[in-house]
């Protein structure tokens, strides 16, 4: 995602800039008003909480503490979730809202610079989201949380919701990553198409020359794919532009720098993906023990619904769910938040509040 986001960011500019920074300020300012929370039980929690040995970004929102919890986990790498306060506001009338940005990402990587971020692993981020998790289920006084992780954070999100249900009362994935250990090749064979369609020979090969099992991808190359398999797609890359880099531009939490900081992070937080090609989802185990819901784009050519839902459909879960969502491809929650914002209190918020006195 890294150079198509840039590369969106840069077409922003092409405006006169005068205007371009009013509107920009307007546009803001109305935003923070939107973001206000001034009902009598809300909450309206941000900043920098030690987490794994340094000074990490959480946000925990809501309009009632008596609602049930959402946990996020971002996707990328890098790709923190902070942004989207606006877009996703109405969800926190339903649900307390915990945004975290992983260590490299975001405001965590803002705030500390890349000397400040310490070890850049997958074992060390997942250590830091059971270390997030533990933290929200204290300073709430709740017993567990819904875990909702998106696109590349669903990679830690599946293992965290097989190895500790004690903390999570329900999995609700979103632009669904199943990793297969190289077998599954109809994202990169569809990406294909589209650039050969496209005419785009230099990226045809380019693609072609990494192959098509991703164990054998570098973090650079995995972040060349993902540019170039996003990019291709008209549905994603107007995601992009107006989703993505809209909400970044006009978060009322992102100054000029921690824009360019944003970026980045994410090319800093490559590493990330370090061998998780050679992950199996279905080798690690289908079962799980929470309440398992996938609401997935339903054009989604980085991770496609087809494969999320032949997992999906070997799951064994003492509930499950499979939603698709329409006029989305990757990115399904913010293209569509109030869709999926229905899906989750159709499916979702009853599972977790059963014999629970809470409002609707």
């Amino acid at each position: 995602m890294i150079g198509i986001i840039a590369a969106a960011t840069a077409a922003s500019f092409a405006a006169p800039v005068a205007g371009l920074f009013a509107h920009r300020a307007v546009r803001r300012a109305g935003h923070a008003r939107l973001m206000r929370i001034g009902t009598p039980n809300g909450i309206d929690e941000q900043g920098l909480v030690r987490i794994g040995g340094i000074e990490q970004w959480i946000s925990v929102r809501g309009e009632d503490r008596a609602n049930p919890v959402l946990l996020e986990i971002h996707g990328g790498p890098g790709a923190a979730n902070s942004p989207y306060g606006a877009r996703t506001r109405s969800w926190e009338k339903h649900f307390t809202l915990v945004r975290w940005d992983m260590r490299g990402a975001g405001l965590t990587f803002a705030h500390g610079g890349p000397e400040g971020q310490g070890e850049i692993t997958f074992e060390r981020v997942y250590e830091d989201a059971v270390e997030v998790t533990r933290h929200v289920l204290a300073r709430l006084g709740v017993e567990r949380v819904v875990l909702m992780p998106n696109s590349f954070g669903t990679v830690f999100g599946l293992r965290l919701a097989r190895n500790h249900p004690e903390l999570y009362s329900a999995y609700v994935g979103t632009d669904q990553n199943i990793q297969e250990a190289g077998r599954d090749t109809s994202a990169y064979d569809a990406t294909l198409e589209r650039l050969r369609t496209a005419g785009k020979a230099k990226d045809v090969a380019t693609v072609e020359a990494m192959g098509c099992d991703p164990r054998r991808w570098t973090p650079a190359q995995r972040s060349s794919y993902d540019k170039l398999c996003a990019g291709s797609d008209p549905l994603t890359l107007d995601t992009v532009k107006k989703v993505i880099v809209g909400s970044l531009w006009l978060s009322p939490l992102y100054s000029l720098g921690r824009v360019k900081a944003y970026f980045k992070g994410q090319g800093f937080s490559e590493p990330l993906t370090e061998g998780t090609g050679g992950f199996d989802d279905f080798a690690d185990g289908t079962r799980f023990e929470v309440p398992f819901f996938v609401f997935q784009g339903e054009r989604d050519v980085i991770t496609p619904a087809a494969r999320a839902r032949l997992f999906f459909d070997a799951v064994e879960a003492p509930v499950k769910a499979f939603e698709l969502i329409g006029d989305a491809s990757h990115f399904a929650a913010l293209r569509r938040p109030e869709r999926f914002l229905e899906l989750l209190l159709q499916h979702v918020r009853p599972v977790v509040t059963a014999g629970r006195n809470v409002t609707a």
